[in-house]
């Protein structure tokens, strides 16, 4: 399997946006509050704002990363792909560009936490979900690179 990373183009949208929608109607606990357009459109504008990066395989986008700066804000994958090393080399892309990264994930979502503990984030936060639109308690997660020297320290508020 050969798979190409490479900067999102407008035309990706509808991939991106396909992915994205389909997580959330996979999975019980994740409202579905958006329709597949809308998903797209969400899509369209992270990628017009040159956050997003796929990854391709055998000419098919499979999943992406969107970020802004140190902030992940997706990384999702097409079901076929899971568990290949895609989302490791999404992650490790955005690794190489910045000193620190932050994420969030749902609580639900036990397979998220796996992997970012296992690529070495650390939890520093967990909310109720009182701030996000999906109103699911979350997890944020803070990578730092080992020559930073700066460990993340659970938030204590």
């Amino acid at each position: 399997m050969s798979v190409v990373l490479r900067p999102a183009r407008s035309t990706d949208a509808g991939s991106t946006g396909g992915i994205l929608h389909h997580f959330a109607r996979e999975h019980d606990w994740m409202p579905e509050l958006h329709s597949l357009a809308q998903t797209i459109a969400f899509c369209g504008t992270m990628i017009d704002r040159g956050w997003v990066e796929v990854a391709e395989v055998d000419g098919q986008v499979e999943g992406f990363i969107a970020r802004n700066g140190p902030e992940i804000l997706s990384l999702y994958l097409s079901p076929c792909t899971r568990g290949q090393g895609i989302g490791r080399q999404l992650l490790g892309r955005a690794k190489t560009q910045c000193a620190r990264l932050e994420l969030r994930a749902f609580e639900a979502n036990a397979g998220a936490q796996r992997f970012y503990l296992r690529e070495g984030f650390a939890e520093t936060k967990r909310s109720t979900g009182s701030d996000n639109d999906e109103k699911l308690p979350d997890i944020t997660y803070v990578w730092r690179k080992e020559s930073d020297g700066d460990d993340p320290r659970p938030d204590t508020d």
